[in-house]
């Protein structure tokens, strides 16, 4: 039976061109990450399975609506010895609302450092937060500092896939991909400031995955505002398994017009 992200990503086409009819999200604006992790797969569906995602750098140019087939297609810009490059674009009913470069590479043996990380969130301090007011969230076991969901999405967070996912590197990287988008808009915000009455939307997304990621472990997800000017704030994030290894790095711009 194909995991719940393997349903998540599962397009219909062929060659360069894939659709999709899952959707879901906040009200009636489309989840960001279930966007971002179904480019990835549609990207990743034209690369040889022997390369895997190394990064994606998106951009939202338009609200998604739920409940709308989504359609991707996936320009192939470089297939070079070590990396592959494509550029995915999704649209709804002819009108582009994302688009995302993506890159692929071939796993080489070299060094393995990360700088030194001061100490998390310790995960046997932290309680279970679900069930999450997202039903979508719910893939997810969730555990925070918290007392309450009150003020979901919340970070910094402990999170792990409640069912197993196949062991491939591209679902599990979509997987990922997925839970990347939770919370940034949020840790964006400028200290004291409530949210502006319509709301705050993400503007890009960038997320580099630098070692593997094990949907089953516990990881622990914290980020912080970097900058807010210009009605745009900056959020900048780490993903860290239970050891400490940094699995992947995020980056976040969203519109905050207070």
């Amino acid at each position: 039976m194909p995991s719940w992200i393997a349903d998540l990503v599962r397009l219909d086409g062929s060659g360069e061109s894939f659709h999709s009819t899952a959707s879901f999200g906040a009200g009636n604006r489309l989840f960001g990450g279930l966007i971002a992790a179904q480019a990835l797969a549609a990207a990743g569906a034209t690369v040889d399975p022997g390369r895997f995602p190394q990064s994606l750098h998106a951009y939202f140019i338009k609200g998604g609506r739920v409940g709308v087939d989504v359609q991707y297609v996936v320009e192939i810009t470089r297939d070079g010895k070590s990396f592959n490059t494509r550029r995915i674009t999704a649209s709804q009913d002819g009108v582009p609302i994302f688009e995302m470069l993506a890159s692929f590479h071939r796993a080489e043996t070299t060094t393995d450092w990360q700088r030194p990380r001061g100490p998390g969130v310790d995960l046997r301090a932290t309680t279970l937060a679900n069930p999450l007011p997202e039903q979508w969230a719910d893939h997810f076991e969730i555990r925070t500092t918290g007392s309450g969901m009150d003020e979901w999405p919340v970070q910094p967070m402990w999170f792990r896939s409640r069912d197993p996912i196949e062991d491939d590197p591209l679902l599990q990287a979509c997987a990922l991909t997925f839970i990347s988008d939770v919370g940034l808009v949020s840790i964006a915000r400028p200290p004291g400031e409530q949210l502006p009455r319509g709301g705050a939307a993400s503007l890009d997304h960038a997320l580099w995955l630098h070692r593997p990621f094990d949907p089953q472990r516990w990881h622990l997800y914290e980020a912080e505002a970097i900058s807010h000017s210009d009605a745009r704030g900056l959020a900048r994030g780490s993903i860290v398994d239970e050891d400490g290894t940094l699995v992947a790095s995020v980056a976040q711009e969203s519109l905050w017009r207070l």
